[in-house]
């Protein structure tokens, strides 16, 4: 499971009704983001299906993964640290590339899971993860309910779940409980995407986005609903999968 990122709001950003700036902050948004997600899954389906390319990170005999194979596993996650502190420093194309490059990255250290399930079962997969992804980011823009009051929930929960994870994998070491702990992740993940859909619009609804600023803070944005996806997307593969690592 791949971490949340961290807090991307300016702290200069107020959050005012401005309806028609928010619709177009948001359209862009998912605009990057679908972008990411294209990009993604097409270095995970080359570098799993052609041998060429699986050979560069990969043994061919045991398709255990070779140094550059866990340099590309551990790539994304630094990436995705160094994201916010060179927000400001990087130009807007910079951001952007930095994106496409943590996006290719992502799809090439996804592309084991074709050696470890099924094309349908991965296929079914994503697919509920869309629709569920869906339904729960059209529900978060239009609530009129506050989320805000949920996120540190979910935070919390998905901390301990991490915390759950690792005295399980240390100590416990039951596939009933792994299995339990990744149904709490996907209540969390399912959750967070509303609440991160909800405070996207409000931070669009008071920003100039014609400016720079405001185009890299709506990368930033499909960053974190991009981490929401590709999560809920693992979660509900390893359930259907039988909890297979």
């Amino acid at each position: 499971m791949e971490t949340k990122t961290t807090d991307y709001v300016y702290e200069s950003v107020s959050h005012i009704e401005n309806a028609e700036a928010s619709r177009r902050f948001i359209a862009n948004v998912f605009v990057w983001m679908f972008a990411a997600l294209a990009l993604s899954a097409a270095c995970a389906y080359y570098f799993a299906y052609n041998k060429d390319l699986s050979s560069l990170i990969r043994n061919p005999e045991t398709g255990a993964n070779n140094i550059w194979g866990t340099v590309v596993m551990i790539s994304p996650l630094i990436i995705v640290f160094l994201f916010r502190p060179g927000l400001n420093r990087l130009s807007l194309i910079g951001v952007g590339l930095m994106f496409m490059v943590f996006s290719a990255l992502m799809g090439i250290s996804l592309s084991s899971i074709f050696y470890n399930y099924p094309p349908e079962l991965i296929a079914s997969a994503f697919a509920t993860s869309s629709i569920v992804f869906g339904v729960m980011a059209v529900g978060g823009y239009t609530t009129q309910q506050d989320l805000t009051k949920f996120g540190s929930i979910l935070i919390m929960l998905l901390v301990g779940g991490l915390v759950a994870t690792f005295l399980n994998l240390l100590v416990f070491r039951s596939s009933s409980f792994d299995l339990l702990i990744s149904y709490l992740f996907v209540a969390v993940f399912v959750g967070l995407t509303a609440y991160d859909v909800q405070k996207l619009k409000r931070i669009g609804a008071g920003i100039e986005y014609g400016d720079a600023a405001g185009k890299k803070t709506a990368i930033m944005g499909a960053l974190t609903l991009y981490l929401d996806f590709i999560n809920l997307f693992l979660l509900l593969l390893r359930i259907f999968g039988g909890n297979r690592r």
